[in-house]
């Protein structure tokens, strides 16, 4: 269970959420969400107009709604907003969105009663996750339309994934003993404005970058072995003298991983001076790429913390600022390069494979293969890489430079940034299909060197491969191995060699 303190959660506890931990508000948070609900009590009573509690919404925002339409407003926003198509989020990400909004209403700058927040908290306990369409935000005035689907979801309006039975949200509500929900002034808007979809998504497509990432560079190094490849480029001294900290520490965990290697101290005299670009420079490139996964970590570590609905509560003086922290720039650039950067990292991979499966590169045997002509072995696996690749290429073009007018032109700036997040993850995942493939490519290399050994650390690599891809005698059926090997790159189990 962890106790979140809104605006100090940090990026490993975000990890844990997103791995399937439980969450709590502290007591402290809900202390800020009662005094922030109690200044929309004490303004609704002065019969000031404040956007957001007595008014329309976008455009309409100059229409004054009467007191006893509040109620009806709020329904009928979320109602209209909740027009979002395409597939279900996943739950995991559906329930990471759950605990952002959690986050930020528990700052006391959104104004929602304790009842709110014991209705999102029940979606978690019951392992209740709305169905929320993935398409239909373009990340600004918030993630509206997805938002909207989760709250209509708290109203009984809607499905509700109940422990992975779909129901209609009122039944699910039902099963759950819960009654549907009935907004009072400002919650529909403080429950739907906000970055939480974008974030959330942004944020599975991080954890799943980095697990990529381990992978990469512990199949990297195995195919720097295979090849029988130079470890000097590895030197610290080389690293040290550009200074780029994602670069010295690729470069150290390289040595770390190659280090007692019988494989690399069998060639010193070998006549080979320089090894491709795709082997020896791969503290150069996954450093650089491991550098931009560490500042997009900090943009998102700082959104989940935030306070990105609209308006503005300030409970102390009882003020109301309408501003944009809705507008999900900083993620969407955060998004666009983690697609980048994992871009390149499935780039840089696919050709050390294609290297390997080359007899004129490599010194092996042709698409790493005995009797090649009967066997093709991995000659069309490394045309899997190549086409995975190119997918990603077109998707890594950035979300964030689009923008189009929306709300009758009010809304004439927005940042993309649930698209942009959402083709992160696609190129995440096929990344690490290119990465699978390269283990499978890089462990028959290591095996033509037997007896000679790889390293200790590359020997648990090694192990791993084979218990899910067997040496390959004569061609067989791949499909299967390819994928268990990409989902254990996905699940994390490969970088933890």
């Amino acid at each position: 269970m962890i106790t979140l303190t809104p605006g100090t959660v940090t990026l490993d506890q975000l990890r844990d959420l997103w791995s399937g931990a439980s969450a709590r508000l502290s007591d402290a948070s809900l202390t800020a969400i009662d005094t922030a609900a109690a200044s929309v009590g004490r303004i609704v009573a002065s019969g000031k107009t404040v956007y957001g509690i007595n008014t329309g919404f976008g455009l309409l925002a100059q229409t004054r709604i009467p007191a006893d339409k509040l109620a009806d407003l709020q329904r009928n926003l979320i109602l209209s907003h909740s027009c979002g198509l395409g597939d279900a989020l996943p739950r995991h990400v559906t329930r990471l969105m759950i605990i952002l909004k959690l986050i930020g209403l528990g700052r006391g700058h959104s104004g929602v009663r304790r009842q709110v927040i014991d209705a999102l908290m029940a979606l978690l306990d019951a392992d209740a996750m709305p169905l929320i369409p993935s398409q239909g935000s373009v990340g600004a005035s918030g993630d509206l339309a997805p938002l909207a689907h989760m709250v209509a979801a708290l109203m009984g309006e809607g499905r509700i994934d109940l422990a992975g039975t779909v129901l209609p949200a009122a039944e699910a509500l039902t099963k759950m003993g819960r009654t549907p929900l009935v907004l009072a002034p400002k919650e529909g808007l403080a429950l739907i404005n906000g970055t939480q979809a974008s974030t959330a998504i942004a944020l599975d497509a991080l954890f799943l970058g980095q697990r990529v990432f381990d992978a990469a560079l512990h199949a990297g190094a195995l195919s720097v072995d295979a090849l029988k490849g130079s470890c000097a480029p590895f030197d610290a001294r080389i690293h040290d003298l550009r200074g780029q900290p994602g670069q010295i520490e690729v470069a150290g965990r390289l040595r770390a991983l190659l280090d007692g290697s019988d494989i690399a101290t069998s060639h010193h005299d070998c006549d080979r001076v320089q090894d491709p670009y795709s082997f020896r420079c791969q503290p150069q490139v996954m450093g650089a790429s491991l550098d931009l996964l560490t500042n997009a970590a900090r943009t998102l570590e700082i959104e989940a913390n935030a306070v990105t609905d609209n308006p503005i509560l300030f409970p102390g003086s009882d003020e109301v600022i309408s501003g944009g922290n809705f507008h999900a720039q900083p993620v969407a650039f955060a998004a666009d390069i983690i697609a980048i950067a994992l871009c390149e990292v499935g780039s840089i991979s696919e050709r050390r494979t294609s290297v390997l499966v080359d007899p004129n590169m490599s010194h092996l045997p042709a698409f790493l293969t005995d009797d090649g002509g009967l066997n093709s072995g991995l000659m069309i696996p490394q045309v899997t890489a190549a086409a995975l690749v190119s997918e990603n290429k077109s998707l890594a073009f950035p979300a964030s430079v689009d923008s189009i007018p929306t709300s009758a032109g009010q809304e004439d700036h927005v940042s993309m940034a649930p698209i942009a997040a959402r083709k992160a993850v696609t190129i995440a995942n096929n990344a690490a299909g290119v990465i699978a493939i390269e283990l499978i490519a890089a462990a028959q290399g290591v095996d033509y060197h037997c007896p000679v050994e790889t390293s200790p650390a590359l020997q648990a690599l090694h192990a791993q491969i084979r218990a899910l891809s067997p040496h390959l005698e004569t061609d067989r059926y791949w499909a299967d191995e390819m994928a268990a090997l990409q989902a254990a790159v996905l699940a994390g189990e490969i970088g933890s060699a």
